[in-house]
């Protein structure tokens, strides 16, 4: 799809495909900015992380500035358990979900060789970014498909559906890249259901994940990537929302692949010094 196509299109009404929509890692950056951009549609909002101040604390924003309902669940993903799962599905049962953001995730502290990488960190990784990611769709697609309607998006990361290879971030990489294969087969399973499933994918944005501070043309603030993401909901299984992104995805699709591994190799070099 080129960006010219993306931008011109009519966004989905979201508002059709349920009451609620829950977002996780709900409290900070994309997904904070997320449940804003749903929620100023007329969207309720179940807002799940980990620490439950903050939880309160985006709740009550969203409550007093766009007017409608919320829910906190507390979850910490890195220590969920079959327990936590149960929980999870309690908490939502009975509501009108129509859309999803499986947000949460969690990336390297700074770039790393794969063998200097603690192992506590790639089991962090692999709970938050690909565990999280099937164990709350399974709580949440059931009902979906029970009503033919429903939207999945899962963020995942230009540094596997852009880049060709993550020196350097390599289990983070990799992780990001089962939630775009992820996203893609469920699409067309489920399409027939009336239900999307999406991998947007995000370069850098101004979070504390990407530690930018100072927002960029091609590292936009969370509220702004957040509202081109909303508008390609229910489109490409695949997609770089944010129109910087999608140039530079269609700018590395056109070179060699060693070309692009070999820059992407050598700015995370630069990243590891620094």
């Amino acid at each position: 799809m080129v960006v010219s196509e993306c931008l011109s299109r009519p966004a989905k009404n979201l508002k059709r495909l349920g009451k609620w929509a829950v977002v996780t890692g709900a409290t900070d950056g994309i997904g904070k900015a997320y449940a804003d951009a749903l929620a100023r549609k007329g969207i309720n909002i179940v807002l799940v992380s980990r620490t439950a101040s903050k939880l309160e604390e985006a709740a009550a924003q969203l409550k007093t500035k766009r007017g409608v309902q919320t829910k906190v669940v507390t979850l910490d993903f890195s220590k969920a358990e079959p327990a936590s799962w149960k929980e999870l599905e309690a908490s939502l049962e009975g509501l009108d979900i129509g859309v999803l953001i499986n947000n949460v995730g969690r990336s390297y502290d700074h770039a790393e060789y794969f063998l200097q990488i603690d192992n506590d960190l790639i089991s962090d990784l692999i709970k938050i970014n690909i565990e999280s990611i099937h164990k709350v769709t399974q709580i949440v697609l059931p009902g979906m498909k029970q009503r033919h309607r429903g939207a999945i998006v899962n963020i995942g990361s230009a540094a596997s559906t852009v880049a060709p290879s993550g020196p350097l971030y390599a289990v983070y990489a990799a992780t990001k890249a089962y939630v775009d294969m992820f996203s893609k087969s469920l699409d067309l399973e489920y399409r027939p259901y009336g239900i999307s499933v999406q991998n947007q994918a995000p370069a850098f944005v101004a979070t504390k994940m990407s530690k930018i501070r100072k927002a960029t043309i091609d590292a936009p603030t969370p509220a702004k990537w957040a509202a081109s993401a909303i508008r390609h909901i229910g489109y490409e299984s695949s997609s770089c929302p944010y129109w910087f992104h999608a140039i530079m995805w269609s700018i590395s699709a056109s070179l060699p692949e060693s070309v692009v591994s070999h820059y992407v190799l050598k700015m995370h070099k630069g990243l590891y010094r620094r």
